[in-house]
């Protein structure tokens, strides 16, 4: 079994959301991760679509994500010609005493606090799945009160695979 990292350009309209998604579900299909937001021309979100499956299986989620009207362009990002990150919100029960700690943890993985009360602290990490993945693990020591984590997104290196539309 393969992940397979999609950045998907869709039409900005009203149900495209259900379209894509309700491919996956049709099919079977997983999705392990999505996040999509509007691009610099509001007429057309970026999705990226983190998926996995044996070789057959991804080329059919491409060829099938190839016919929905919505659909502008797709592309694989591969991981050595491709930027991807993520966001994580991590919020954790700290006292005064621990804090300390809590912010070398943080600063060794670039991350900020983003919040603090009198008993927890909200922590603000971004980077490769990996990265945060690495951060929770050392905050293991700590309660973990909530979290809440985007998703990949991410874009192609250099400018020879850019979709010009008019």
């Amino acid at each position: 079994m393969r992940t397979q990292v999609l950045s998907i350009l869709v039409e900005n309209t009203s149900g495209v959301l259900s379209h894509v998604s309700g491919l996956f579900s049709r099919r079977g299909y997983n999705i392990d991760s999505f996040s999509a937001g509007v691009t610099a021309d509001p007429r057309f979100t970026r999705m990226t679509i983190v998926t996995s499956g044996d070789e057959l299986v991804l080329e059919q989620i491409r060829k099938q994500l190839a016919k929905l009207e919505d659909v502008v362009s797709i592309k694989v990002l591969k991981s050595d010609a491709s930027v991807t990150r993520e966001l994580m919100l991590v919020k954790i029960h700290a006292v005064a005493t621990d804090r300390q700690s809590v912010l070398t943890i943080t600063e060794i993985f670039h991350g900020k606090v983003v919040d603090v009360t009198h008993d927890s602290m909200v922590l603000e990490v971004t980077g490769h799945t990996e990265k945060l993945d690495s951060f929770l693990d050392m905050l293991a020591d700590y309660e973990i009160l909530e979290l809440a984590r985007t998703g990949l997104t991410g874009l192609s290196r250099g400018s020879q695979d850019i979709v010009m539309i008019e």
